[in-house]
Order: structure tokens, then sequence, then C-alpha cells
């Protein structure tokens, strides 16, 4: 039996991320990305581990870039996988680019 205890770890799941993608972005300009450290962050509970949530942030932000839901960017340019290797990416609502300045 083991009785030592266990650590809490609330389970971060993919309908959670989901709503946190539309919320921040709600909270935003038109056109106005959000960093998907900026989901993993808010959903993480205070001083959590929030690094380790985010390849399921990334998988959450590709099937709703599939879904034709959000755009997924690096550097501007749009990405066709969210999990890919390659560099920091922005989540944007679909449907929604900013002008380039």
């Amino acid at each position: 039996m083991d009785n030592a205890p266990r650590a809490a770890r609330p389970t971060m799941t993919d309908a959670d991320i989901e709503a946190q993608i539309f919320a921040l972005l709600a909270q935003r300009q038109p056109g106005a990305t959000i960093c998907p450290s900026e989901v993993a962050r808010a959903l993480a509970p205070e001083g959590g581990a929030w690094r380790a949530q985010m390849p399921q942030v990334r998988q959450v932000a590709q099937a709703l870039s599939q879904q034709n839901r959000l755009r997924v960017t690096r550097g501007g340019v749009a990405v066709q996988d969210a999990t890919a290797p390659g560099g920091p990416i922005r989540l944007g609502l679909a449907g929604d680019e900013q002008d380039p300045a």
C-alpha cells in the first residue's frame, strides 16, 4: 500500500486549451495573435510546470488549424504543422489576418 502523497497535477484537457486560446484571442485587438505559452501559463497552477503542457497546446492548435478555426504562423507566415520544429509560432483567429505594416 502506497501512502505517500501524490503530487497534485491538474489535468489540462483539450477542451480547456481550446477555450483558453479563444478567450485570450477575444481579449486582443482584431488581427492580433497570442503565443502558445500564454495558453499553457494561463492554465497551469501558479508556479506550475507550464512548459510540460506545450506539446498538448500545440496539438490542439494544430487540430483547430485543420478545422479552419485558428491560424498558426511562424514569422508571420502560415505554417502547415503547429507541432513541427522550426521556431516559435503564433496563434490567431482564422480569417483575421493582420495587414503587414
